[in-house]
């Protein structure tokens, strides 16, 4: 899995040509991470893209299969940086750290896509696409979560998921209130106190 990961089905089932994904693609970023979700339309999006609303149209039925077809995508890119960095380390410690400094560098990079899957579109939505599911993603994390408790290393007693839902929240609140404050400084900076946080609420208490 770490060497070579696989699209998600939506991303198996719909190959859009490299032209029309280099003109779409700035479009999405801006149209769905700056206004209201509710007032973005496909017809806009074609327009400002340069793309015919029949060949948007053609792959995707609604504005929000087009999205998540591109959040998709993104976050795929993020899982096979993260694969790679982690096959050369070997402590689960180490495999933690990366995993938030590389999360938080993904979104200091794309603070477009940050805001389109953390603020300006309803999570209510997405979690009614397929996408959301984000398996790829969600199965790395928790392999390294689950190697950590079968080590020794991280709390037994904790529930894996419930150590994935620390990690996340914590890189979720971090972004919001780094846009809220105007995006000052870099996101990345903030990875070693929210390593240690996390850290801390996670391993073996005999370990602390």
């Amino acid at each position: 899995m770490l060497n070579q990961l696989k699209q998600n089905d939506i991303g198996d089932s719909i190959k859009l040509k490299p032209h029309i994904l280099q003109r779409l693609e700035p479009v999405i970023l801006e149209e769905f991470s700056g206004g209201d979700f509710h007032q973005v339309n496909m017809r806009n999006i074609a327009q400002k893209a340069g793309v015919g609303y029949a060949s948007i149209y053609r792959h995707f039925k609604s504005k929000e299969s087009l999205l998540f077809w591109f959040v998709d995508k993104w976050l795929s890119e993020l899982v096979q940086r993260m694969a790679d960095h982690l096959l050369g380390l070997e402590e689960i410690k180490e495999k933690i750290r990366k995993i938030i400094w590389l999360q938080l560098d993904f979104y200091n990079r794309n603070p477009k896509v940050g805001r389109i899957i953390m603020i300006t579109v309803p999570l209510n939505v997405w979690m009614q696409d397929k996408t959301y599911r984000q398996p790829q993603l969600t199965g790395l994390l928790l392999k390294v979560l689950k190697e950590g408790k079968e080590q020794g290393v991280l709390d037994s007693e904790l529930p894996t998921f419930l150590m994935l839902d620390v990690i996340n929240g914590m890189i979720r609140r971090l972004f919001t209130m780094w846009v809220y404050r105007g995006q000052t400084g870099q996101l990345t900076d903030q990875a070693g106190l929210m390593f240690e946080v996390c850290w801390r609420a996670i391993i073996d208490t005999g370990k602390r």
